[in-house]
């Protein structure tokens, strides 16, 4: 017959079963965050952020609850333990924080469990804080001291001497003793280490973050045509060519150059200028027609040089401190080396032809796609894998990947976590526009960056909806924004329309709203020819050769130099998530700020969205979410034309004219903190 030690034994198994096939827990752990959908999908964060977790943590009674952020690197055995704060009791809210020091995968959770001591001492404090006698509850705590010290008695830890000491005091002691000596704050750190865990609860998923290093979060891109870089007209630029023009990119603040294909175009209905359907001998064709006799995604146009001048080029902009970023563009010619050597890859019609790419009721026959669920699909997914490793060997970290929505997601889902295996430090930048659920989910499954709708949001509501989502909702946590005002393939009406100053305003836009924003080589020059009805460029380099005049009357870049000076100038600025809109009494106006979150760099920027007339206008300065007093002077100075300002109180009248100063881009400071000898102000 069992014993009634038994029967407990096996009560208390049952019972653990039983709860374990239940939806709730005796602990209660909920509402983690950040958390992209059930866990599916990695959260986006950059090294030396912060990461900060919350979690509702909860159960029955009045117990005193413990709560613990758990997290670990991909290569880590054990975890790292830090302890979460309960930040807003009411609502059972725990929050916790660690550093990211590793350009790494990630892993985080949460756990909790019933502190027996503080629920006990919490308990005697309550009572003798009413004259209530606590004898037998003294016994009770002297058993939790025993308890804890025969669990140590099994450690090398030297706190089983302490316990071992605090048993002894208290068990010679008297009633007012042995409180003062069982509430002791070194007994509740002690029994802090040694209390009974087994009510220990963890959260029901393991979550996974992804630190990207900080090019991902925070870079100036310039987009050219290495053919368009030279100085003859109907003639390839070269390398060479491309390096000569570094200096002034530097000059004017970026920090990513970005090539479009480099690769052999195909000869075979090769396209000419303006799109057209027929080339002519010379017509160098569209680069994105990838793949010829001298070769295919790993090769280079013999025109622009050799893979040794290509290295040159990489190590040239590195010396700059610029890196550069490849087009990675899954598409060939149908004179690839692909389409002989592995035909299985590509579909072909009925009547023996390959299939090229079509998006009704736009054909691009120099183009074939391939079939990326072929009879022989690995040996595929395997061979554009070890494209990438290609170029990353030749000291390219960052691709932009052209049209990334028309390719199956669990491609680049195992891609991108294979390249990152080997290569964290590489970024990917999905060039996906596209339906937002596509786009969302792209970035989910690993797009350092993306591309989004910013190109066509130009009035002060659709502006600030869209900016809202983008940096205060959950998006946030995986999808890093890259504003192109423009792009080879879209001249955007509202250049083509407002002349230099819509160009003025979009790349003020661009480069203010988001940490990370690109443009297209001429946006500089303010080009904005474009094919009638249509937001496309009138005889665009895609289809032919061009010299541009990089000095052309008119030209915005010194205005994009002081703007990219101000962006490193401000750490603000490098941020996302801190972008707030504000007051400003003109609908033709936007008013923004952007803080850090010790609020050591505050930046008020006043854009006019309208690239005709001039605006004035009150703004409303917010100043309690800037830590303001509304009686507080404050100094401005605007960043753009050097002028400074004294100012009180929250309404001020600004001028913007799209012609001269369409933007405001203010740094304030309160009176008592402007250093008047630092060369800033």
């Amino acid at each position: 017959m069992a014993s009634a030690e038994e029967k407990n034994v096996r009560g208390a198994s049952v019972l653990s079963s039983l709860i374990n096939t239940l939806s709730s827990k005796s602990i209660m752990i909920t509402d983690v965050h950040p958390e992209i959908d059930s866990g599916r999908f990695a959260v986006k964060r950059t090294v030396g952020e912060f990461f900060f977790v919350s979690s509702k943590v909860f159960k029955d009674g009045h117990d005193v609850l413990k709560v613990s952020l758990l997290w670990k690197r991909q290569d880590d055995a054990d975890w790292h333990v830090v302890p979460m704060t309960h930040t807003n009791p009411g609502l059972d809210v725990y929050a916790g924080h660690f550093l990211l020091e590793s350009n790494t995968y990630y892993s985080y959770t949460v756990e909790a469990w019933v502190d027996v001591w503080e629920s006990w001492r919490d308990e005697v404090q309550k009572k003798l804080a009413v004259g209530q006698e606590v004898t037998l509850e003294l016994l009770e705590g002297g058993m939790l001291i025993e308890e804890a010290l025969n669990q140590a008695k099994h450690s090398d830890s030297s706190d089983k001497e302490s316990l071992s000491e605090v048993l002894e005091k208290f068990r010679r002691g008297l009633y007012v003793e042995q409180c003062n000596i069982l509430l002791a704050e070194d007994v509740k750190s002690l029994m802090g280490r040694w209390t009974n865990r087994s009510s220990l609860c963890r959260y029901d998923r393991i979550l996974e973050l992804f630190v990207d290093r900080a090019g991902a979060s925070y870079a100036a891109w310039y987009e050219m045509f290495p053919r368009s870089q030279g100085i003859k007209p109907e003639q390839s630029a070269t390398f060479t060519d491309c390096e000569n023009r570094l200096p002034e990119i530097h000059a004017l603040g970026f920090d990513v150059i970005y090539l479009v294909p480099v690769h052999p175009i195909g000869r075979t209905h090769r396209k000419g200028p303006n799109n057209t359907l027929v080339a002519g001998s010379h017509d160098p064709g569209s680069p994105y027609a990838i793949g010829a006799i001298e070769g295919g995604h790993t090769a280079i146009h013999p025109d622009l040089g050799t893979l040794d001048d290509f290295r040159h080029f990489v190590h040239t902009a590195h010396l700059y401190g610029m890196e550069v970023a490849l087009d990675f563009a899954i598409q060939c010619s149908p004179d690839h080396p692909w389409v002989k050597e592995s035909p299985q890859w590509f579909q072909f019609r009925p009547d023996g032809t390959i299939k090229y790419a079509e998006n009704p009721p736009k054909k691009y026959q120099d183009i074939v796609n391939v079939d990326f669920y072929n009879s022989d699909a690995l040996s595929l997914w395997f061979e554009l894998l070890s494209i990438i490793y290609f170029w990353v060997a030749q000291g390219v970290k960052i691709f932009r990947v052209d049209n990334p929505h028309t390719k199956p997601l669990p491609f680049w889902e195992w891609m991108i976590r294979e390249v990152r295996r080997q290569h964290p430090e590489v970024i990917f930048l999905s060039e996906a526009f596209t339906r937002p659920p596509m786009m969302k989910t792209l970035a989910k499954i690993g797009f350092s960056q993306s591309y989004t709708y910013f190109t066509w949001r130009n009035f002060k509501g659709d502006l600030i909806e869209y900016l809202t989502e983008l940096t205060q909702t959950d998006v946030a946590e995986y999808m890093r924004p890259n504003f192109f005002p423009n792009t080879p393939d879209i001249l955007p009406e509202f250049l083509q329309k407002g002349g230099r100053p819509a160009f003025m305003i979009r790349f003020i836009l661009a480069a203010t709203l988001s940490p990370v924003y690109g443009i297209y080589n001429g946006f500089e020059l303010c080009e904005n020819e474009g094919v009638p009805h249509k937001e496309e460029y009138l005889n665009s380099e895609k289809y032919t050769y061009k010299v541009w005049d990089w000095e052309r009357p008119g030209n915005i870049k010194s205005l994009i130099t002081a703007v990219n000076r101000v962006r490193r100038e401000n750490a603000a600025l490098r941020e996302l998530k801190n972008l707030r809109f504000h007051t400003v009494h003109d609908e033709n106006v936007l008013f923004y700020s952007k803080i850090t979150v010790d609020y050591s760099n505050m930046i008020l920027v006043a854009v006019t969205l309208d690239p005709f007339d001039t605006h004035e206008c009150m703004i409303e300065i917010p100043l309690d979410y800037m830590g303001l007093s509304t009686h507080e002077n404050y100094l401005v100075k605007d960043l753009l034309s050097g002028e400074k300002h004294l100012w009180n109180g929250v309404q001020h009248r600004v001028h913007l004219d799209p012609y001269t100063n369409p933007a405001l881009i203010l740094h304030v400071l309160p009176w008592p903190q402007v250093d008047f000898e630092s060369p800033s102000w």
